[in-house]
C-alpha cells in the first residue's frame, strides 16, 4: 500500500514495524524513566523524614493516581481518534478534536479535584489511615489538588503529539519537568539554602512547579509546530465531546481501576502493620520502573495500531501487537533475572526499618516474575483501545485486578501474612498474561475479518 509522506512523515504506516515501534518507544522510555527516577528520588528524600512520612505518602498513590484517570482517559480518547483521523488523511479535524478534548479534560480535573480537596480526611480515614498519619496526609493533598490541574495539558497534549507519531518532542518535555522536579525535591522538603523547609508539602510544591513548565512547552508544540490547535468550534462541541468520552471514559475507568485495587491492597496490609503499608508503597515506585520499558511499549503500541487501522492495514496493526509481547515477555525474564541480585540492595536503600525491609525484599524476589505476563496484558488493553473497543479493555482489566489479583491477595494474606499477599499478585498476573494472549488471538481474527467483508 502506497502512502503519502506528507501525512506519514514518522513512518507508523510504512516502515517496518520493528523499526516504527522502536522510534515510538525509545523517547517515550527516556521521558518515563526521568519522571519516575525523579519519583523514586522523591520516595527516597520522604523516606529520610521517617516510616510515618513514606507511609503518609503511600496513602495518596492510589488517590493521586485515581484522580489523574480522568486525564489518562482523556489522553485515550484523544490520542486513538486523532491517530485514525490521521491516517485517514483528515488533519483538520484531528486539529479541532484536540482542542475540544483539552479543553474537556481541564474541566474534568477542575471539578474532581475541588471534590478531592474537601474530602481530605474522611477519604483517607476510610482507607485505613491512622490519625497519626492524616496530617502528614492533609499537608501534602492540600497542595497536589490545587497543583494537579497544571499536569492536564501536557498529559494530553504530549499524548496527541504522539499521536502524530512523534515520540521524542513529549518525551523532552517529559524530562525537563523530571529534572526540574528532582532538582527542587530536595531542595524543598528539608530546606537547603534560602529555601523554606516543607516537608512533604516541599515535594508537592516542586510538582506543581515542574507541572507549569511542561504546560507551557506542550501549548507551544502544539500550536506552533503540529498546528493541532484551534479556535473551539462550539456547534460541534457536543459531538465532538461525546466521541472523546465513549472512548476515554471507559480507558479512564479502566486506569481508575488499578489506584482502585491498590487502595483495598492498602487497607489489607493496613490490617497488618505500619511497615506493611510503607514496604508495598516502595515497592509500587520501583516497580514502576521495572515495568517502564512495557509502558512505553504499550504507549507507542496504540498510536501505531491507530494509524495503521485508520489506513485500512489491520494485518499490520495486530503484526505490531504480537511483536510486542513476544518481546515483552523476553525482556521482562531478563530484568527478573537481573532483580535477584539486586533486591536486598534496593531494599535497604529505600527503607532504615528492618521489618519494611525484609517485606520489600520479599516482594521484589516474588512479583518481578510475573512481569512478562503482566505487559502481555498491558498490551492487550492497549491494543483494544486503538481499536476503540474500550469496553472490552474495561473488562479485561476489572477482570484481572477484581478476578484474579484481590482474591488471589487475600487468599494469601489469610494464610501467609505479607508476603502471601505478594505471592498472590504474581499469581494473578500470570493468569491475567495467559487469558489475554488467547483474546489476543481471537481478536485478530475477528477484526481482520471484518475488516474484508467492509471492503
Amino acid at each position: 500500500m502506497e502512502t503519502n509522506t506528507k501525512l506519514d512523515k514518522h513512518g507508523l504506516l510504512s516502515d517496518p514495524i520493528p523499526d516504527a515501534l522502536i522510534r515510538l518507544a525509545v523517547p517515550m522510555l527516556f521521558g518515563m524513566i526521568a519522571i519516575l527516577m525523579f519519583n523514586l528520588v522523591d520516595t527516597f528524600f520522604i523516606s529520610l523524614l521517617g516510616t510515618n512520612a513514606l507511609a503518609a505518602v503511600s496513602f495518596t498513590f492510589p488517590v493521586t493516581f485515581g484522580l489523574n484517570c480522568i486525564t489518562m482517559g482523556m489522553s485515550v480518547g484523544i490520542s486513538t481518534s486523532i491517530g485514525r483521523l490521521l491516517g485517514s488523511g483528515d488533519t483538520q479535524s484531528a486539529a479541532r478534536l484536540t482542542t475540544h478534548g483539552l479543553l474537556l479534560a481541564v474541566i474534568l480535573m477542575m471539578l474532581g479535584s475541588s471534590l478531592g480537596f474537601f474530602t481530605i480526611d474522611p477519604l483517607f480515614t476510610l482507607m485505613g489511615a491512622s490519625p497519626d498519619l492524616l496530617p502528614i496526609i492533609h499537608e501534602y493533598m492540600t497542595v497536589w489538588y490545587i497543583a494537579i490541574p497544571l499536569l492536564v495539558i501536557p498529559m494530553t497534549g504530549n499524548s496527541a503529539i504522539r499521536a502524530t507519531g512523534d515520540a521524542k518532542s513529549p518525551a523532552k518535555i517529559m524530562i525537563m519537568a523530571g529534572l526540574i522536579n528532582g532538582i527542587l525535591d530536595p531542595l524543598l522538603i528539608f530546606g537547603y539554602g534560602p529555601f523554606p523547609e516543607l516537608g512533604v508539602k516541599g515535594a508537592a510544591i516542586s510538582s506543581g512547579i515542574s507541572w507549569a513548565v511542561a504546560l507551557t512547552a506542550s501549548l507551544y508544540l502544539l500550536h506552533r509546530r503540529e498546528k493541532l490547535l484551534t479556535v473551539p468550534v462550539f456547534r460541534k462541541l457536543k459531538a465532538d465531546w461525546q466521541q472523546i468520552l465513549q472512548i476515554g471514559a471507559p480507558a479512564g475507568l479502566s486506569n481508575a481501576l488499578n489506584p482502585l485495587s491498590s487502595a483495598l491492597l492498602m487497607t489489607l496490609l493496613a490490617a497488618q502493620s505500619t511497615a506493611s503499608v510503607a514496604a508495598f508503597g516502595a515497592a509500587i515506585r520501583i516497580e514502576s520502573i521495572l515495568v517502564i520499558g512495557m509502558m512505553a511499549l504499550g504507549s507507542s503500541l496504540m498510536p501505531f495500531m491507530a494509524q495503521n487501522l485508520g489506513a485500512k492495514q489491520p494485518e499490520r496493526a495486530f503484526k505490531a501487537l504480537f511483536t510486542a509481547m513476544r518481546f515483552a515477555i523476553l525482556f521482562q525474564l531478563l530484568i527478573f533475572i537481573a532483580m535477584v541480585p539486586l533486591s536486598m540492595p534496593l531494599a535497604s536503600l529505600f527503607s532504615q526499618d528492618t521489618t519494611v525491609q525484609a517485606q520489600l525484599w520479599h516482594y521484589l524476589l516474588v512479583v518481578p516474575a510475573s512481569y512478562g505476563l503482566q505487559a502481555v496484558c498491558m498490551l492487550l488493553i492497549s491494543a483494544l483501545n486503538a481499536l476503540h473497543k474500550t469496553v472490552n479493555a474495561l473488562i479485561w482489566n476489572l477482570l484481572r485486578l477484581f478476578g484474579f489479583m484481590l482474591p488471589s491477595a487475600w487468599i494469601g494474606s489469610l494464610y501467609y501474612g505479607t508476603e502471601g499477599l505478594f505471592i498472590g499478585i504474581a499469581f494473578a498476573n500470570i493468569i491475567g498474561g495467559l487469558g489475554a494472549y488467547l483474546y489476543a488471538r481471537r481478536l485478530r481474527k475477528s477484526t481482520i475479518l471484518a475488516t474484508f467483508t467492509s471492503s
